[in-house]
């Protein structure tokens, strides 16, 4: 920053009539000192130019560099320097040389302002800098020239990763500066903690941006991002001192930096001391200005239990908020309220005893109470049942700690954020309705039961706490773990009035973890309290197989043997407690071991349709086949070319703001021991597996299951350099069977029925980790349908009705076409086809039934060939038959005309016999003279019925007779023919 000079010595030129700056520096690092008029005119009179200070130069904190002497001189007091570095600490205003500049899409000249991101930016407040708090992409942008290398720190809170947070930088010619993912993805914070990030700068041209995006996919404003005490080193000198915001001051020259007021004091800008406010104002630290105090009203009170006294006696007693601030003797004023009466204490919790009558110690090791009586030793094979079991609120627990936190000011950092009480623990009023009042309990490790096995557990403890939230406003209860000291997630949050409810997270690998319960009444600041009677209540918290928690009771252990004094042994993996003989037991095929008892034949849980346990028990899964009877006939399935993690990508979808996203779902079918191999990460979706699992696994947070989902924002959706992955959530973590049908477990069918001709396989997972909107955990169902003009990967899609995949949020449905999800071939998919006889050798192919819904399986046979004759048996009986009916008609018909010929010659005999007699024979005596018929008698047949061969000669001889008729005329009346 430059300084200006006077000069009155034959110039005639006034007082300040021009200052000192350095030129650009030369090749050689050189540079010079030139006098600057500040307004327009002649030059004349100026100081000639000099030789200025190496371009490197720096001078110390606390000084700055004083142009017409080029010397380093001490800040006075009131005023700050870092000297080669620049401080941002005041943001009453956003500062000189930065600029908020807003991504959104075209709104194609609607004129519609709540489509665009016109009015979205980074805001001050005062003490930090806030991010928007919609769905837009903003970038705090500050542009800064190093002399040398330097760096740049912040302190920042980010709390929700609905949120993409990045901090990157580039040069002059807006090219990105290398940056390893831990410097551009910025961690998360937990709720009332502030973070620091540090970057490395390279000399030259540096542009930072801080960027932001929010993400409202499920209409929930997010949490904006808070920057504050941005710092930047490198800047190789500044040529004055900085004076001290208001509300701070630096009482002794060469400061570094400036220090708060204390309460009921206040300064003005570059003050080198504070002034204290009178009698009839207060002020909170950090303040420029006092103010009247209120009087007192029932919001500026609050209740406590004391401590149990020697006679096992507690009260309720109620005191001011400290820091008071109101006054009592005035008009309108209240009074504290008088103590209550006092009253026995509640009992001690379960695992503690009473001592002195008013004192609640921890049992000792392998002793169990439940809180009334004296500590006792376990009864022969049980032990104790280690954990936490907090359900009197008289003290607060050893191993628990309150405290309240405000982004904005520190006036409740001494207050408790939550208040024992009795039955329940509540939150504390605060100092501000926008304070956080947090709760934290520390478990240092999990150690399960003697008999369980460690390492084929599945559950390592559980933690199970009872709650209420009464608000009139935006309250909202946060639940928190911190897993080995990494990184605060929030696993769990509920916004509003919840009635009286229970929560259950289930811990499922060994480590040292933090709860961490945090409420708010509202998150917009303001000094007048409105919401001090919303609050938060917690009835009870469990904890099981706390390592360091004492015992309630006592669960039965595996002996080593049945005599009286045996020792508890470990049991094998995938082996329970026999009840009868205390000693460990195979678990039966098919099933598993339940995660938190293993004590009974009970605790083996049958395996779900379609599945089996694996070694060890401690999961059920299936191993990529499939059997089922259809219509008489089994059917076989062999999956394994599913069994790789199947991926879809649905969408895109559209913020209102315009920022484009996807949802990618991960499926590990089947296979892989029962493992869980589908991750889904947040963040940062550029990394190889590798990375993720090693170096950057304390940048991400990722998760492992059998079917998850991310939301994907694509490198062009807001100008990123790289796909971005958020909120990763589990959708089935449990497997519980494969079947035909969809009724068993009342799912209804998304998805048209299949056109071909074989049915569906519907793998059933569950996720039982309750959420506030899926009260009984998440569904999934994965159909697999036989597709033959699939691929053996196939493809997979959700139904056209639902097109996130799930109707509801909570049930979830996938299509995955396959060739693989066909049955396998047998024998009684493909029929033969036999050739024609040709040189004595007949061929035989086989060929599949048409259409073809079997894959793999038995092979189709081979062609086949075999000797044959060139005419065939039944060609030969076909001849043999047609010959004999010949001769048979032949033969029929020479007997006929052979007939034929004597009836003629007969007749022919009797019409002569007649003409020369010239009368006929009388009627009866019609007959053939004695020996003519002789030779004919074998004709003559007596039957009543015709055969066929009688049928046949009458036929033939009624012709005959018919024809003679037509010229043969007799007189004789007795002889008409």
């Amino acid at each position: 920053v430059p300084e200006s000079f006077g000069n009155s010595k034959g110039s005639g030129r006034g007082e300040w009539d021009y200052y000192f700056e350095y030129t650009e520096c030369d090749s050689t690092g050189s540079r010079w000192r030139v006098a600057i008029p500040h307004s327009q005119g002649s030059c004349s009179g100026l100081p000639e130019p000099v030789r200025g200070t190496d371009c490197t130069f720096s001078c110390e904190a606390g000084e700055f560099l004083e142009m017409s002497s080029q010397q380093c001189t001490s800040c006075a007091a009131g005023s700050y320097s870092l000297g080669s570095g620049v401080r941002f600490d005041q943001w009453d205003s956003i500062p000189a040389g930065f600029s908020s500049l807003a991504t959104y899409m075209d709104s194609g000249g609607s004129g519609d302002e709540s489509m665009t991101c016109n009015n979205s930016s980074w805001t001050p407040q005062g003490t930090h800098l806030e991010s928007n708090r919609d769905d837009c992409t903003v970038s705090l942008v500050y542009a800064v020239h190093l002399m040398k290398q330097g760096s740049v720190s912040f302190d920042y809170q980010y709390l929700d990763s609905n949120v993409f947070f990045e901090f990157f930088i580039q040069n002059d010619q807006c090219q990105e500066m290398d940056q390893t993912g831990s410097e551009k993805w910025i961690k998360l914070t937990s709720n009332g903690e502030w973070g620091t990030h540090t970057v490395n700068l390279k000399s030259g041209t540096n542009i930072l941006y801080w960027r932001t995006t929010g993400m409202l996919l499920g209409g929930k404003p997010v949490k904006p991002v808070l920057l504050k005490n941005i710092q930047i080193e490198g800047v190789a000198y500044t040529s004055e001192c900085f004076p001290c915001r208001p509300g701070t001051f630096s009482k002794t020259p060469g400061s570094s930096s400036c220090d708060l007021c204390p309460r009921n004091t206040y300064s003005g800008k570059g003050a080198s001391s504070c002034t204290p406010c009178s009698k009839t104002q207060y002020s909170q630290e950090g303040w420029s200005e006092c103010k009247e105090r209120p009087p007192c009203s029932e919001k500026d009170y609050f209740q406590i239990h004391t401590a149990c006294d020697s006679d096992g006696k507690t009260q309720m007693l109620y005191r001011w908020v400290e820091p008071q601030v109101c006054v009592e003797n005035v008009t309108g004023a209240v009074t504290l309220p008088p103590s209550g009466e006092k009253e026995d204490c509640p009992p001690c919790n379960p695992g503690f005893y009473m001592h002195n009558s008013s004192t609640c110690l921890p049992c000792p090791q392998g002793t169990y109470s439940d809180g009334t009586t004296e500590c006792q030793r376990c009864p022969g094979g049980t032990e104790p049942s280690l954990g936490y079991e907090y359900k009197w609120w008289n003290i607060l627990p050893r191993n628990m700690k309150t405290s309240c936190f405000n982004v904005g000011n520190s006036k409740c950092d001494e207050m408790n954020g939550w208040e024992v009480a009795g039955d329940h623990i509540r939150v504390g009023v605060g100092g501000s309705d926008n304070d956080y009042l947090i709760l934290n309990l520390r478990v240092p490790g999990f150690k399960l039961p003697t008999s369980v096995d460690d390492a084929s557990a599945t559950e390592f403890g559980r933690i199970t706490f009872i709650f209420e939230t009464d608000c009139s406003a935006d309250c909202e209860l946060y639940f928190m773990i911190d897993v080995n000291r990494k990184s605060t997630n929030v696993v769990e949050s509920w916004v509003g009035s919840k009635p009286r409810q229970a929560y259950t997270h289930t811990m499922t690998k060994n480590a040292s973890v933090s709860y961490t319960w945090a409420f708010q009444r509202t998150n917009k600041a303001s000094d007048v309290r409105q919401y001090v009677n919303d609050i938060a209540k917690i009835y009870s918290i469990t904890v099981t197989n706390a390592m360091d928690g004492s015992a309630s009771g006592c669960h039965a252990c595996a002996m080593m043997s049945q005599q009286d004094g045996s020792s508890c042994v470990p049991c094998p993996a995938g082996h329970f407690i026999n009840k009868d003989t205390n000693q460990c037991q195979e678990c039966p095929p098919n099933t598993f071991l339940s995660g938190h008892h293993i004590y009974g034949k009970e605790a083996c849980q049958p395996c779900g349709p379609g599945s089996k346990n694996n070694k060890e028990h401690s999961v059920c899964f299936n191993d990529c086949t499939f059997s089922h009877l259809d219509q008489n006939r089994t059917l076989t399935y062999d999956l394994s070319a599913l069994s790789s993690v199947g991926s879809i990508m649905n969408g895109p979808s559209f913020t209102s703001k315009g920022t484009k996203y996807y949802h990618q779902f991960n499926i590990s079918l089947c296979g892989a021991e029962g493992r869980k191999v589908a991750v889904c990460t947040d963040n940062v979706t550029d990394l190889s597996s590798k990375d993720l699992q090693n170096e950057s696994a304390d940048l991400n947070n990722f998760i492992k299951t059998f079917v998850c989902q991310s939301t994907i924002i694509p490198a062009d959706g807001r100008g990123f350099r790289t796909s971005l992955s958020s909120q990763s959530i589990s959708l089935a973590d449990t497997f519980l069977g494969e079947l035909i049908s969809l009724t068993v477990f009342n799912i209804h069918d998304l998805f048209p029925e299949s056109s071909w001709k074989v049915p569906d396989i519907n793998f059933f997972f569950r996720s039982p980790q309750p959420t506030a909107s899926c009260l009984n955990g998440r569904s999934t169902v994965v159909t697999l349908r036989c597709n033959p003009e699939k691929s053996a990967r196939g493809e997979l899609t959700v139904p056209s009705k639902c097109p996130a995949g799930t109707c509801n949020g909570c049930e979830f449905h996938f299509l995955w076409e396959s060739s693989s999800a066909c049955p396998l071939c047998t024998e009684t998919d493909y029929h033969s086809i036999e050739g024609a006889c040709k040189g004595g050798v007949q061929d035989t192919l086989y060929v599949w039934n048409e259409p073809k819904f079997c894959t793999k399986g038995v092979l189709l046979p081979n062609k086949t060939s075999a000797q044959c004759e060139v005419v065939s048996l039944w060609v030969k009986a076909g001849i043999g038959g047609g010959a004999f009916m010949a001769v048979l008609l032949v033969s029929l018909t020479c007997y006929f005309w052979k007939k034929n010929k004597r009836l003629e010659y007969k007749y022919s005999r009797l019409v002569m016999s007649a003409n020369k007699d010239c009368e006929l024979p009388a009627a009866d005596s019609c007959a053939l003279a004695e020996g003519e018929g002789e030779e004919n008698e074998d004709d003559v047949v007596y039957s009543n019925t015709a055969s066929l061969l009688g049928k046949l000669k009458a036929i033939a001889s009624k012709v005959t007779l018919h024809h003679r008729n037509k010229y043969i005329q007799i007189e004789n009346s007795y002889f008409k023919l």
